[in-house]
């Protein structure tokens, strides 16, 4: 396609196992279409994508990262919610070549995140019955997703869309987003704490397997709004305790971000030492102004040596 840099990556990806709308094979198939060199299925708390995938990209002859997003508990920057409680930060967490192994503790601890992940959903399936979405069940967020593991945000707000319009109404680009903020968002009505494993719980589970964490979207993560005055004030001190608890990277060719503010993000990722990482965080048709590997302005590139320096990091923590 014209336009697309043959040899750029995309490192924050989703298929149908977790809360995006197309199979991995698929995602494979447009990813050659795109001139992806390489690509990381990041779907969420699960690496059940990973044995679907690699037959689809060995077909398309890419490479494939091992991957998943996880939603953790970062204690050290917590924040106030809307009730005026302070509590600790819910935040995503990209982890790279993990290991598949289902005995491994990484493993075990997805395991526990899933099993997290399905009673949350359950008690917000409740919540929002009360809040007057009477018709919104779970049987009906089942049909909607690949099966129960898979159910995320996304799959809610079609669900609310097509079930209640007269709560949301009639769903464009802005309604979509406006339900993500207003209602499932962190500062929503209808917003429930996915886990309380904490980064680093995680971090120590997977010492030695050779994981390496990069801190998916933090600017969403950390400030919400921002501007670069504020980032530049704010995310040192963040990125510092980042590195100094384990993690290697900083997702800081981030797809929902503009080309000025990756540039500074990646300054001070490297400025900290730590590799800024990047992807677009396709999710197909739940995000239809994303596009795979070109993010949501549709300028971003990951450069190729992103990915050298994620396997040499590997490496070292896997010695």
């Amino acid at each position: 396609m014209a336009g697309y840099h043959r040899g750029v990556i995309d490192l924050h990806t989703h298929s149908t196992f977790s809360d995006g709308s197309e199979t991995p094979a698929t995602l494979a198939r447009m990813a050659q279409e795109v001139g992806l060199r390489a690509i990381a299925l990041t779907d969420h708390d699960t690496t059940a994508s990973h044995d679907e995938m690699q037959v689809a990209c060995d077909a398309h002859g890419i490479e494939l990262i091992p991957g998943t997003e996880i939603s953790l508990i970062d204690h050290d920057f917590p924040r106030r919610d809307r009730d005026g409680q302070v509590g600790g930060r819910g935040v995503h967490v990209l982890a790279y070549f993990l290991p598949l192994d289902p005995a491994s503790p990484m493993q075990q601890v997805l395991a526990r995140l899933r099993q997290d992940r399905l009673q949350r959903n359950q008690a917000l399936v409740t919540m929002l019955q009360n809040l007057g979405f009477e018709r919104l069940t779970f049987a009906v967020l089942e049909g909607l997703a690949r099966n129960a593991d898979s159910i995320g945000r996304p799959h809610f707000a079609e669900a609310m869309f097509s079930l209640h319009p007269e709560i949301v109404g009639e769903r464009t680009p802005e309604t979509w987003s406006r339900v993500f903020v207003e209602w499932l968002g962190s500062d929503g009505r209808a917003y429930l704490p996915k886990t309380e494993l904490t980064l680093e719980e995680v971090v120590a589970a997977a010492a030695g397997s050779g994981t390496v964490f990069s801190m998916a979207h933090p600017l969403l993560n950390y400030l919400g709004d921002y501007t670069a005055d504020r980032i530049e004030r704010d995310m040192p001190t963040i990125i510092r305790s980042l590195k100094d608890r384990g993690f290697a990277g900083i997702e800081a060719y981030y797809g929902g971000t503009s080309q000025p503010i990756r540039d500074l993000m990646v300054k001070l990722t490297r400025d900290a030492g730590m590799i800024p990482t990047g992807g677009s965080d396709f999710h197909g048709t739940f995000k239809k102004d994303v596009a795979l590997g070109r993010g949501h302005s549709g300028d971003l590139v990951v450069p190729d040596h992103v990915l050298d320096e994620l396997r040499d990091a590997s490496a070292r923590s896997a010695d």
